[in-house]
């Protein structure tokens, strides 16, 4: 425990990261504090969020720094621990960096038992991505059954749970996906009762009308752009919006000019609301309960795309723009 490797923020990127974006490098372990702890990483969570982090500009995280290590959901093994609440050998989760060790104080990680479930869950089902897609869905979309759901980016690991729980409530769930592989998994394993592939379908406007004959009650918006602009004309009276992710967007060099849709929203009575998890702090143990108690009973899945090597890490986080991933993008760091 010599050595402790470690990935920077090399530059901030214009447009599209690659890995010019990223410095790897190696450093001593640091030692935990008082009332810290040491935790050695065992999977880091790669999200589509961290891409606006390494922008300067202001938003609801502080931007990354350039030349300081970039941090993420991480789930790892306390192996020192100066805090009272934390013994050598436990498993917890936080917001740690992109290394081998982080000292972290302990008021920001939290434990987790691996005895109850796989421990990557802490950072899929009942971690940031499974309450953003329960409470997006539950408080902004308002279901009800017999409903009629679509979910952009549904192949991916927040919009998998969406439509699961969406189907917990008796709704119909159409998903909105990029590849015949997910729309498979979609349909056949999560019982999605349509799943459109946008790249191979031609008019995604004659596709959702085709999906969705009658009309659509909530979106639950992961990607923007294109995509969301044919689902905002289907709209149903009194319809809800929950706006999570613009990955389309998050990209672009300049700020789109594109079709004006509030005159539209007004007219159909139609919520819509941008937010982040942490928004419902307050209500985590409510949503951590009801997904563990969902995945327990076998009624939520889940699916997880995982690249093995901290050196690999930027490139998991760019196959996310490609892509590539089905469900969950973590990186194992160590077996």
């Amino acid at each position: 425990m010599d050595k402790n490797r470690q990935i920077l923020l090399a530059k901030r990127p214009q447009g599209l990261p690659d890995q010019s974006t990223f410095k790897f490098e190696e450093t001593s372990v640091p030692k935990p504090g008082d009332s810290q702890v040491l935790v050695r990483s065992h999977y880091l969570s790669v999200d589509p969020y961290m891409r606006g982090r390494m922008n300067d500009t202001k938003s609801y995280a502080a931007p990354f720094e350039v030349d300081q290590p970039l941090t993420g959901g991480v789930v790892g093994e306390v192996v020192t621990s100066n805090h009272p609440d934390f013994t050598d050998g436990d498993f917890v989760t936080g917001r740690l960096n992109w290394a081998d060790y982080t000292a972290a104080d302990g008021a920001y990680v939290q434990k987790i038992n691996p005895e109850t479930a796989p421990i990557t869950t802490a950072l899929y089902v009942t971690g940031m991505p499974g309450l953003t897609a329960y409470f997006g869905f539950m408080d902004i979309g308002q279901p009800k059954a017999g409903e009629t759901v679509v979910v952009s980016g549904a192949a991916g690991a927040v919009g998998m749970i969406v439509g699961q729980i969406a189907k917990i409530k008796g709704c119909r769930v159409v998903g909105i996906a990029g590849s015949d592989e997910k729309v498979t998994y979609l349909k056949h394993e999560l019982h999605f009762d349509e799943v459109i592939n946008y790249k191979t379908s031609g008019n995604i406007r004659e596709a959702l009308k085709t999906a969705c004959p009658n009309g659509i009650d909530i979106y639950f918006d992961n990607v923007g752009g294109d995509i969301t602009d044919a689902v905002l004309l289907q709209l149903n009276f009194h319809a809800r919006v929950a706006l999570c992710g613009q990955i389309a967007h998050y990209n672009a060099e300049k700020v789109e000019s594109g079709p004006r849709f509030l005159p539209y929203l007004l007219t159909r009575s139609v919520l819509l609301k941008g937010f982040i998890v942490r928004d419902y702090a307050d209500r985590y143990e409510e949503g951590i309960n009801a997904l563990a108690k969902w995945l327990n009973e076998g009624k939520i899945k889940y699916k997880e795309t995982i690249v093995e090597g901290l050196e690999n890490a930027p490139d998991a986080f760019l196959g996310l723009f490609r892509g590539e991933n089905l469900g969950k993008q973590l990186v194992k760091v160590i077996d």
